[in-house]
């Protein structure tokens, strides 16, 4: 790294020990010397848009996905009066239906109760395009 003039930034760099909780009472105090820095362990890191955690459960990115999508779901049913039902499947489409499909395959075998989490998050996309939601509402029973 010293030659080709690259250094780690201290607050950017994470290190993940994946493995069973088991097998983490084992390595868990594990940390990774470079150059002059010692990187530890984290319990959560994201990469590429993905948030993981040691066991990979994928609750982290199923919770992000979920918030993101109901920003953006919230957002636009406050236009969708003035949008045509062509307009707001293509806003739907590359705001939301785009954050559930992103990585997909590393939700394979979450539990069913993650699952639910996104599919109502799909459902109310659904329900927004054909104009039979009223989203705040929506939103305000998920959240109790």
């Amino acid at each position: 790294m010293a030659v080709r003039m690259l250094k780690l930034n201290d607050e950017k760099t994470k290190m993940m020990i994946f493995t069973s909780k088991h097998h983490l009472k084992v390595c868990g105090g594990c940390s990774l010397t470079v150059d002059d820095d010692t990187v530890s362990p984290s319990h959560r890191i994201r990469n590429l848009g993905v948030h993981m955690d040691q066991h990979l459960t994928m609750t982290d990115h199923v919770t992000a996905v979920c918030a993101a999508c109901n920003y953006h779901l919230y957002r636009l049913s406050s236009i969708r009066h003035y949008l045509t039902t062509e307009a707001a499947k293509s806003a739907v489409n590359a705001l939301v239906t785009s954050r559930l499909d992103y990585c997909n395959s590393l939700l394979h075998n979450i539990p069913l109760s993650q699952t639910a989490r996104l599919q109502r998050v799909q459902n109310n996309a659904a329900r927004l395009i054909i104009s039979i939601i009223n989203f705040s509402a929506s939103v305000a029973r998920e959240e109790t």
